[in-house]
């Protein structure tokens, strides 16, 4: 009975050292530059530290950095907060279906990407489609550094959307008249806020979810109904001439985006790798997220702990715990 006894405590300790290492692995979380992006940062974070007992960090990168890192498993970016799809659609056939070293989430939220205008603005002069903007009168109106072009954010640097944007805005005739921007979205933000303020016309990629959709009187523009057989986007790891080898000429398809996390976590960190598999959040709860972190200025993490705080319930769903 004594040898069973300290045989039982022995796989008992073990199985206690085997958990502490796994609770003790520093997950790194890729936290990209956009806020629904970091909204998910800091929610996972949050998870693995409060209710895994583990140790997250956030990590700034792009999308092929934090893509990259996953792929290599060293610990360097494990965590992916916020993929969309198709967007990413060329790192997800590489590092998911082909190295099938990156792993994605079961569930997934859903968004649209498209481009916007001020709605005074754009009431006042009739625009409602994209190829409204595609006029020498409408350029005029939003020219904003008085070079004889208007101006139109397409997005910020490193964004696969940016390159879709850039390609989109060729296609449908409005570089003719317009500049694309391509600046940091707290940049871009500012642009709009400014225009506003003096009723002044601006045009910009949208997206949802996204807090402007709370701070700004702001009307997506209508673009054709997406076709596949339109949609021929490229982007530069799979074609160098990916700008001059694409047409897109149709609006995107709806988003999904889901979570992205590295394989080698289910061997390094499994229960990190079981809760990130199983993670589901929905529309307006990113929406909300967004909006205390990019209008109230509040922490990513603080309003993580916030919301896990008084959604335990749905929390523990993700962790096999109901």
């Amino acid at each position: 009975m004594r040898i069973f006894r300290m045989l039982a405590l022995s796989a008992i300790l073990a199985m206690s050292a085997v958990f502490s290492a796994y609770a003790q692995e520093l997950v790194a979380i890729g936290e990209p530059n956009w806020t629904s992006g970091r909204a998910m940062a800091g929610l996972i974070k949050v998870v693995i530290e409060d209710k895994l007992g583990g140790k997250a960090e956030l990590v700034p990168g792009t999308n092929a950095v934090i893509f990259k890192g996953m792929d290599r498993g060293k610990g360097e970016i494990d965590v992916h907060p916020d993929v969309w799809m198709p967007n990413q659609e060329n790192f997800t056939r590489e590092y998911v279906d082909t190295a099938n070293t990156v792993a994605l989430s079961e569930g997934s939220y859903v968004g649209f990407s498209a481009f916007c205008a001020l709605k005074d603005f754009a009431e006042k002069h009739n625009i409602k489609t994209v190829f409204d903007l595609a006029t020498p009168e409408i350029a005029k109106l939003m020219d904003r550094d008085g070079d004889g072009m208007g101006d139109i954010w397409v997005g910020a640097p490193g964004w696969a959307s940016t390159k879709i944007n850039s390609v989109k805005v060729r296609d449908y005739g409005i570089t003719n008249f317009f500049k694309p921007i391509i600046a940091e979205e707290e940049v871009a933000t500012a642009s709009i806020s400014t225009a506003q303020n003096k009723n002044e016309g601006y045009a910009f990629y949208c997206y949802a979810p996204h807090y402007n959709w709370f701070v700004f009187d702001m009307v997506r523009l209508e673009e054709p109904e997406h076709d596949p057989a339109k949609y021929d986007m490229k982007q530069p790891a799979e074609d160098p001439k990916w700008f001059e080898n694409s047409k897109v000429t149709t609006g995107d398809k709806p988003k999904t985006i889901h979570v992205g996390y590295s394989r080698s976590l289910e061997k390094r960190a499994p229960s990190v790798a079981a809760f990130l598999a199983k993670i589901d959040v929905d529309t307006d709860t990113v929406n909300n997220f967004s909006y205390e972190i990019g209008v109230k200025k509040r922490s990513n993490v603080d309003v993580a702990r916030e919301w896990v705080a008084a959604n335990s319930d749905r929390v523990d769903g993700w962790l096999g715990l109901n």
